[in-house]
């Protein structure tokens, strides 16, 4: 079935090409036309944005630029390589055995958090460094106001480039367990915030304070790291997942791909991520193994935005993600269709969900519907989910 499926879709992208945006600013899982519609609403103080606008300013002003620098030489624990420049994390829920004298194998206390996972602050770091730099970004390329542009290449730089602090472009040591393994693949859940983070900096290239040789090395940074993502041993461990975890990976490193102008691999991302979806999703548009979740409802909005993220990627290499259907009649649509009364509160969710569904966890899937599969009334559902946060979220920026 999936040499089927991947010869089929070969087909289809014989009258594709892929897409490099033109001008200074390049981003992936955002629409430069449409950042550029609303930058025209927000010059022109357009009711649809301008609410949105003044809150991401109020929040870039206040959170973003009172926002580090962080890098992993923070930790006070040192990774098994004896180096602070490689990014570390623990599994939450594993503590020492108190039945052993050195504590190990670390055992499981499901939901009880070890506060040793303080000694590593980078799984913590990391992702308020990508939504930082994504929000700074933002207001960089709506506002013009350089401070946003320096502060985020302040960030970047910090992280990625300086020799002092820089990471190294791997993740051997996340989710490590102690006595059990040094790192995970499961690890790789953590960066798919890159995918933000990169249309970050595709809002601040143009800036006085982003460089040719900036854009470069962080371009290099990142092929290094998807070398490693599809080489080593914790990545294609990831890369064989079934659940959001091998979707989350096919997002990253397609955004990685385009990233780089890799577009032979791009091609080749967007084809994995269709084999998938294939596979993941049952005939009914469930998710079968996030309906195996104590909050199966959430897992299964995450999931979901995944693959949705995918598809604004893809629109880069030609293929028309929205519109696919399966040889054995897979799709987005279907699986939205099947959700969209669970989403809105409709009906009841028929799975687990041991606390209250974040209802946010599913405004930008309404919000694709609306444009994709021609959902009439998802705006105005998202409207009334948000109630009087509604002209204020930053989603009405993006779309």
């Amino acid at each position: 079935m999936k040499n089927r499926i991947f010869l089929w879709l070969s087909f289809v992208f014989l009258s594709c090409h892929v897409y490099g945006q033109s001008g200074k600013n390049t981003v992936f899982a955002l629409d430069i036309k449409k950042l550029e519609s609303t930058k025209t609403k927000i010059s022109n103080k357009d009711p649809e944005v301008i609410n949105a606008y003044k809150q991401l300013i109020k929040d870039a002003d206040k959170k973003a630029l009172a926002f580090g620098p962080v890098s992993v030489m923070e930790k006070t624990g040192l990774p098994p390589s004896g180096d602070k420049h490689d990014y570390m994390s623990l599994a939450p829920y594993h503590w020492p055995d108190p039945s052993k004298p050195d504590g190990l194998p670390y055992i499981r206390k499901d939901g009880q958090t070890n506060p040793e996972v303080k000694d590593y602050p980078d799984k913590e770091n990391m992702p308020k460094l990508c939504e930082n730099v994504y929000m700074l970004g933002l207001a960089y390329y709506f506002s013009e106001e350089n401070k946003y542009a320096e502060h985020a290449a302040k960030l970047l730089k910090v992280w990625f480039l300086d020799v002092d602090t820089r990471m190294n472009p791997n993740l051997n040591y996340g989710q490590a367990i102690k006595g059990v393994n040094e790192g995970r693949g499961a690890g790789l859940i953590d960066t798919r915030h890159w995918i933000k983070l990169i249309d970050g900096i595709g809002l601040i290239k143009n800036s006085k304070y982003w460089s040719v040789a900036d854009q470069k090395g962080m371009q290099k940074w990142f092929a290094e790291f998807l070398n490693w993502m599809q080489t080593s041993n914790n990545g294609t461990d990831e890369m064989k997942t079934k659940n959001n975890h091998g979707a989350w990976y096919d997002a990253q490193r397609l955004s990685l791909a385009l990233f780089i102008d890799s577009s032979e691999l791009a091609k080749k991302i967007v084809l994995n991520a269709a084999n998938r979806l294939d596979l993941q999703m049952d005939n009914d548009g469930l998710f079968p193994a996030e309906m195996e979740r104590t909050i199966s409802l959430h897992y299964t909005a995450f999931v979901m935005n995944a693959f949705f993220t995918i598809a604004h990627m893809a629109e880069k290499t030609g293929f028309d993600f929205w519109k696919y259907t399966s040889p054995s009649g897979k799709s987005l649509k279907k699986a939205f269709d099947k959700m969209k009364p669970y989403f809105i509160g409709d009906k009841e969710w028929e799975g687990q969900q041991i606390k209250e569904f974040d209802k946010e966890d599913a405004y930008s899937i309404l919000i694709d519907a609306n444009e994709h599969f021609k959902c009439k009334d998802c705006v105005q559902a998202v409207k009334k989910m948000a109630d009087d946060k509604a002209p204020r979220l930053r989603i009405n920026l993006l779309y």
